[in-house]
């Protein structure tokens, strides 16, 4: 049937959509990595040691982290186009009052603030997927709106450090919010979901509805009904927290401290770093397309998601630890090749990962809740990776024992999906279970 219907579907408005996603989440994470890329070239204003640094890289992730819980019901009770709207106002707003942080209490508690703001982002793009396209397309979409965060790092090298160069890094800061909220005007004026929106075919809203999008009102009663703490009783809830904690140790290496290993340990001038910083997350955003495009072809053809999801996530984490051997080669370059198919590992993953909660949602009303679950637990490397990092390397003046712990979590992470996970399927509701 999901073969069938590809080829005769009239209307492409799904992509339209997915594809505004995706410029959100790349304003997201330039405003996210933005101060990352900035605080080697911050040093005369703030004077910081490593271990300062990661504190207040970390401090985004601390509030980031615990709105993801809050965050998710949000999304499930208000929907995606005024839960999008508001998030990219207010940390559009707090990425341009970084601009005016003059000692390390108002830089961190700006950081603070901005992480409050981007909460909502990556699980209203979860509902989004979830609402606009059926199964066997979920995993394509989910890794390009997923891939906007790896571009979104990709250009802030050449973009910050060429504003930072031209105007300052304070002006920067307010240059990079104006944008955020240029893009939040669009969302409002151009979402709806499928059912509301004038411009989608009949054609297309049949072909999402027998593909399996999860409209909201469209599932059974008692499903529906199952509570937001009840999905803590379910192990494969607990597998994709795990999970999702151990890829996001490798994730927030590259969000955070990679410039600043490229200019410290590898000698990288700021011009360098510009040219050839962006290299790994070039070859991640690949890396997450090919993920989702190859895992999506073979759900068509009509192989078992449980296997797709399992083979193509734990296969990812793999590729992912050669993040260990980076620090032991002798040349820049060798470094840098091997760091960028680290990072490809772990998008390969992640476009399907992000997949799951739409996957395994009892509901359409849990898919945020779900993705803001697993969010949650991913964000506490966000909290625990920058200050693990800084104060090792203030302690070994190194960066080679923090990436082989990096290396063993991604061993972890693919254990997690292989073996703890079982099947991949909607969470059964235990009978009587609801409010």
């Amino acid at each position: 049937m999901a073969t069938a219907l590809r080829t005769t579907v009239r209307g492409r408005l799904r992509w339209y959509m997915i594809s505004y996603v995706f410029a959100g989440l790349v304003i997201n994470y330039l405003d996210r990595a933005s101060l990352g890329v900035a605080l080697p070239f911050m040093g005369e204003t703030f004077k910081l040691s490593k271990t300062e640094e990661g504190m207040i890289l970390a401090a985004f992730f601390w509030s980031y982290d615990f709105f993801q819980l809050a965050a998710g019901w949000f999304v499930d009770r208000f929907g995606p186009r005024r839960t999008f709207t508001f998030s990219a106002v207010w940390w559009s707003l707090f990425t341009s009052l970084t601009a005016l942080a003059s000692s390390f209490a108002s830089l961190f508690g700006v950081r603070l603030l901005l992480g409050v703001g981007e909460s909502p982002a990556a699980t209203t793009s979860a509902k989004v997927t979830g609402r606009w396209f059926p199964r066997h397309e979920r995993a394509l979409a989910t890794g390009i709106w997923d891939s906007g965060s790896r571009v979104g790092g990709v250009i802030a090298l050449p973009v910050v450090t060429a504003l930072i160069a031209w105007v300052g890094w304070r002006w920067t800061f307010a240059i990079i919010g104006v944008v955020g909220l240029a893009w939040a005007f669009g969302w409002w004026r151009t979402y709806r979901d499928p059912q509301d929106h004038p411009r989608i075919s009949e054609e297309e809203l049949a072909y999402l509805r027998e593909g399996g999008a999860r409209f909201e009102g469209d599932e059974d009663e008692s499903a529906a009904k199952l509570r937001w703490r009840d999905l803590f009783r379910y192990r494969t809830i607990w597998a994709m927290m795990l999970g999702f904690f151990c890829l996001n140790m490798v994730v927030y290496f590259f969000l955070t401290f990679f410039p600043t290993y490229l200019v410290e340990e590898r000698g990288f001038s700021l011009l360098k770093l510009g040219l050839f910083g962006a290299l790994p997350g070039l070859v991640a955003i690949a890396g997450e397309w090919l993920g989702g495009w190859l895992s999506d072809r073979r759900i068509s053809r009509g192989d078992s998601l449980t296997r797709v999801r399992k083979l193509f996530i734990s296969g990812g984490f793999l590729v992912s630890t050669v993040i260990g051997i980076a620090v032991w080669v002798p040349q820049a370059w060798m470094a840098l090749a091997l760091l960028s198919v680290a990072y490809a590992g772990s998008t390969f993953a992640a476009s399907n990962i992000w997949a799951l909660p739409a996957d395994v949602a009892p509901a359409d009303r849990h898919v945020a809740s779900i993705g803001g679950i697993q969010n949650f637990a991913s964000n506490f490397a966000g909290i625990i990776s920058p200050i693990m990092i800084g104060v090792l390397v203030d302690q070994t003046s190194s960066f080679a024992v923090p990436l082989m712990v990096i290396s063993c979590v991604a061993l972890l992470g693919a254990f997690t999906y292989a073996v703890i996970l079982k099947r991949v399927e909607p969470l059964g509701v235990p009978q009587g279970t609801g409010s």
